[in-house]
């Protein structure tokens, strides 16, 4: 795709790209709605991404362009106005990285052409923004030769997203998607940034990538307001307890510790934030002892929390993971993402791939009316150059 991108960007600029980079999408194995909680996740960065190419112009504008969104057509904007505008689409995450990475880099003085093409389902769930959003600054970061390290993109990332797009997101996406490593996922500490790069291998099984083909926005769900019941409920718990953060607790002081939290709803979100840590810990030891049954079973009930206590899956998610599960060969199915729609994932045995895929779109097409997708992806790097 990249030479197709850089053959397409000299014609329409007449001038060949002096950046060329892509930044993958993820998956998250288990530890969903943990990362704003100060809790564990266990992403990884998958072959599906965005790419980009660029140069640098002699004038202020920003000349941008998506294969993706023809219908936007391309979007011209000033270096000296990086406002939010509704308007501009997509183009805000790439217009919020390059204003916050103005304010600590002057050097960057000059307007630039951008074209980008990513493959990653739109509304799919795996982190089309953040790949977005980290592919940009290491395009501006490559044109620019700027200092600017990995984690400072990652944070500029995370606050495009908070304060620029206004997702009330945590950090795990960012992250991932620059730091990712081949064939490893990440057991990330969101409290402390610390982490464990894991093999992700898992034998004769393959993570299968099922998308509910429903797109979901962030800024259009419930996200903000799952956090935000998650923040009453850690501040009533913060009259009797000791803590920073939900993540902080064990599931056994939880639930001593429980009905101080007044609204059962509140109860019900704080229950799956704790109790998803804790399998997310747990994961990660499965897999360290190549454990893939008790890894499958956690996945298991990782979507029941989700769908009973955090309530973000929804029919087509549960759809798929339910059915997945019912499957032979199949260790563990779980929604992955923020929820609502998006993609689910399948623990499958390599042999029950095409029965898997069988089973659930007819049960799919039957309860939802039109068939999900399937994607069986390698896991890559992070942001990098090409």
């Amino acid at each position: 795709m990249i030479n197709q991108l850089t053959a397409q960007f000299k014609e329409r600029y007449d001038t060949q790209p002096e950046a060329r980079a892509f930044a993958p999408g993820r998956i998250n194995l288990i530890g969903e709605h943990t990362d704003y909680n100060g809790g564990y996740v266990f992403p990884a960065a998958i072959a599906l991404g965005t790419y980009g190419v660029a140069s640098k112009r002699q004038d202020k504008e920003i000349h941008l362009y998506s294969n993706n969104f023809e219908s936007v057509g391309e979007l011209v904007f000033s270096l000296e106005d990086l406002s939010f505008k509704t308007d501009h689409d997509w183009g805000n995450y790439v217009k919020g990285m390059i204003a916050y990475l103005i304010e600590d880099y002057p050097d960057i003085n000059t307007g630039m052409n951008i074209l980008i093409e990513g493959n990653i389902p739109n509304g799919a769930s795996l982190s089309s923004s953040a790949s977005l959003e980290m592919l940009s600054g290491w395009l501006v970061k490559s044109l620019f030769d700027l200092s600017v390290d990995r984690l400072q993109l990652i944070h500029l990332g995370q606050r495009v997203e908070n304060q620029f797009i206004g997702v009330n997101s945590g950090i795990m996406d960012q992250f991932i998607v620059g730091m990712g490593a081949k064939d490893h996922a990440l057991l990330l500490d969101t409290a402390t940034l610390e982490y464990h790069e894991v093999p992700a291998q898992f034998g004769d099984y393959v993570i299968s990538i099922m998308n509910t083909n429903k797109r979901r926005s962030l800024t259009e769900s419930k996200y903000n307001e799952r956090r935000a019941e998650c923040e009453t409920a850690l501040e009533e718990l913060q009259h009797h307890l000791d803590i920073q953060s939900l993540g902080e607790l064990s599931v056994e002081t939880f639930e001593a510790n429980a009905h101080y939290i007044t609204s059962d709803t509140n109860r019900r979100r704080a229950r799956h934030a704790v109790t998803e840590n804790q399998r997310t810990k747990d994961a990660y030891q499965a897999l360290q002892h190549d454990d893939f049954t008790t890894f499958g079973q956690l996945l298991n009930a990782s979507h029941e929390s989700l769908k009973e206590d955090y309530e973000v899956t929804g029919q087509e998610l549960d759809t798929l993971a339910e059915t997945a599960q019912q499957v032979e060969g199949v260790l563990g199915a779980r929604m992955t993402g923020a929820g609502f729609a998006g993609c689910a994932i399948a623990l499958v045995h390599k042999d029950s791939i095409e029965q898997l895929e069988t089973d659930v779109t007819t049960a799919y097409v039957e309860r939802i009316g039109y068939e999900p997708s399937f994607y069986h992806v390698s896991i890559g790097d992070g942001v990098k150059n090409l």
